[in-house]
């Protein structure tokens, strides 16, 4: 603790005695305490002097950056505001009489503020001026005659080189034909043609193909090929060492992406020369003959931005000059045009394909609706039932119920291959075909030869073929009469026994073979026996996962539910059928026919 304290003024300078501890220590605080009555009046003073000094220093920088513009004149001005101050401060601090240093300092802040406020009372009055008035003429001229400069040479058109005018003219007839491919059924594969011999002929190329990936398996293909293209991979092994043999071979060959060069090109997606095949693992060396052995090759992936659609592939005859950098430069340029109009071509032409079998379906099932019967006859002794539900686009499922005499009651089911008008077509003139001559004394085999060479014969050009199950009943004598073409199964429920039995066998579809006999088959059936038809459909129906609904599932269904009216059967069937398929789309027609025996 202090025990006292006393202070003297002595001018500006102060003495403080202090007592601490039983020892005395003085400070002298003349140049902290500045008073002419009260030593603290000065400090502001002192802090003017400071904030003159940080200004200036602070001008100085930026200047230094030229980060904005410091006049000379803002910065003497607080320079001799500065020097001003620090005058005055020193007077104070040198001791002089208290008026004479106060004076000092006033007189010499006085000066340094009348030569500081006429320049902010100028910047304050006078109008401001832009930038590029204050930047020297010469200097004006300088920069708009450079920005001339460089607004020319942005306008000037590059100038091109012959080959690339070349090229460039040749991308335009890519697109040229790729127009022209949208008119013709063919125009695909015209246009893949016409690419494969343009580039082939701007790089000299011996042989060319074009392949193309194909949609649903990891394979390419070749599209179109031309001249002699010595093979880079493994010949068959039955294969004869003959040039048309071996270009046949490739005309039609497809690939994997593994294991070979085309796959490997065409997986990595990027551009390969070959001059040195033999040190090539990928390509395989067939020989001894001179037209198999290998020269040299350039392979360029045809490229959609990242994804792959095919291959152009290019080969050089062993013996003759090899192909270089010039040569897969012109042939990877020419690829990248034409993968952009082959992908057009193909878009279009899914699109115009697409649009065309909706609208073929559209009047396909319209058709087939009409066809269909309208309602299940009611025939005494017979509890009949059906499902028919066809898919999307697939008009290839029918049904027919013909009460032709009291003897005989035929029933047809039938699926023919393919969709769209042209199976449609064909189902018609089958069914047709049947009711024509299911009111003759003919076994149903017989009926179902003579259909089959009716849709064989010479007069009638058709692709289709089907599956077909042909019952005539005889309820005078309960005896079921039946033959069936294809994969359409029959089943026989045996109500005394209850078990299934399946009554037909695998045969040649209609429509394949001309002379195709059929069997018959008969059947006597009883009170609470029950005949089930159907086509794939059915059996294939798929679940969310790929599971298949299959035939064991539909007679166990049916057998747990065989003594339920026949009518409710199908019902029970096509509930059971849409509860194991959930949302899962099909893609075949499902038909069901169910005959049950009171």
């Amino acid at each position: 603790m202090c025990e006292g304290a006393q202070s003297e003024e002595f001018g500006f300078s102060v003495a403080v005695r202090l007592r601490f501890c039983g020892q005395t220590v003085i400070t002298n605080a003349g140049a902290l305490i500045l008073t002419l009555n009260d030593s603290f009046a000065y400090i502001p003073l002192f802090a003017l002097t400071a904030i003159a000094a940080l200004l200036l220093l602070l001008l100085v920088i930026v200047r230094k950056k030229s980060t904005a513009r410091v006049s000379f004149i803002a910065m003497g001005a607080v320079g001799l505001l500065l020097v001003a101050s620090l005058f005055g401060a020193v007077s104070v601090l040198r001791g002089n009489s208290d008026q004479k240093a106060f004076l000092n300092f006033i007189t010499c802040i006085m000066v340094g503020s009348i030569v500081f406020i006429p320049y902010l009372i100028m910047l304050a009055t006078f109008e401001p001026k832009k930038i590029d008035k204050l930047v020297p003429k010469s200097f004006n001229e300088r920069a708009l005659k450079a920005a001339e400069q460089v607004k020319k040479v942005e306008e000037k058109p590059k100038e091109l080189s012959e080959s690339d005018k070349v090229l460039m003219d040749i991308n335009r007839d890519f697109m040229a034909h790729s127009a022209e491919a949208y008119a013709s059924d063919d125009g695909y594969g015209t246009f893949l043609s016409y690419i494969n011999k343009t580039i082939k002929e701007q790089i000299n190329a011996d042989g060319a193909a074009i392949l193309m990936v194909d949609d649903f398996e990891d394979i390419v293909s070749v599209k179109v090929f031309d001249g002699d293209f010595p093979p880079p991979y493994k010949l068959p092994s039955d294969l004869p060492h003959k040039p048309v043999r071996v270009s046949t071979n490739f005309k039609f060959a497809t690939f994997p992406l593994y294991d070979n060069i085309f796959g490997e090109v065409t997986k990595g997606g990027r551009p390969e020369l070959i001059t040195k095949p033999e040190m090539d693992s990928r390509i395989y060396q067939n020989g001894p003959e001179e037209f198999l052995e290998c020269g040299s090759y350039i392979m360029v992936p045809l490229k959609v931005g990242d994804t792959v659609i095919g291959l152009t592939a290019f080969a050089r005859k062993n013996g003759t000059e090899k192909f270089n950098e010039q040569h897969l430069k012109v042939a990877t340029t020419l690829t990248d045009f034409a993968a952009a109009m082959i992908k057009n071509v193909i878009s279009v032409k899914d699109i115009i394909e697409k649009s065309e079998m909706n609208k073929e379906s559209e009047i396909a099932m319209r058709i087939q609706n009409m066809l269909k019967p309208a309602k299940l006859p009611l025939i005494k002794g017979l509890q009949l039932s059906t499902v028919w539900n066809p898919a999307e686009g697939v008009c290839g499922d029918f049904y027919d119920v013909v009460v032709s005499r009291k003897d005989r009651i035929t029933f047809t089911l039938g699926d023919i291959a393919g969709k769209g008008v042209n199976s449609m077509v064909v189902m018609t003139m089958v069914r047709a075909m049947f009711r024509l001559v299911v009111n003759t004394t003919q076994t149903a085999g017989k009926i179902l030869t003579w259909v089959n060479k009716g849709l064989c014969s010479e007069s009638f050009s058709t692709d289709h073929f089907g599956s077909v199950a042909l019952i005539n009943y005889d309820p005078l004598t309960k005896k079921m009469e039946l033959s069936s073409a294809g994969v359409a199964p029959v089943y026989y429920y045996d109500s005394s026994t209850d078990d299934f039995k399946k009554l037909t066998e695998n045969s040649e579809p209609i429509g394949v073979e001309k002379t195709a006999v059929y069997k018959d088959l008969v059947q006597e059936v009883k009170s609470g026996d029950i005949i089930v038809a159907y086509t794939d459909g059915i059996v294939e129906a798929q679940d969310e996962n790929g599971q298949q609904y299959t035939t064991d599932t539909l007679l166990s269904l049916i057998k747990k539910n065989h003594a339920k009216p026949g009518k409710e059967l199908a019902n029970i069937v096509k509930a059971d059928v849409k509860r194991f398929s959930g949302n899962a789309v099909q893609h075949n027609d499902e038909t069901l026919l169910i005959v049950k025996i009171q």
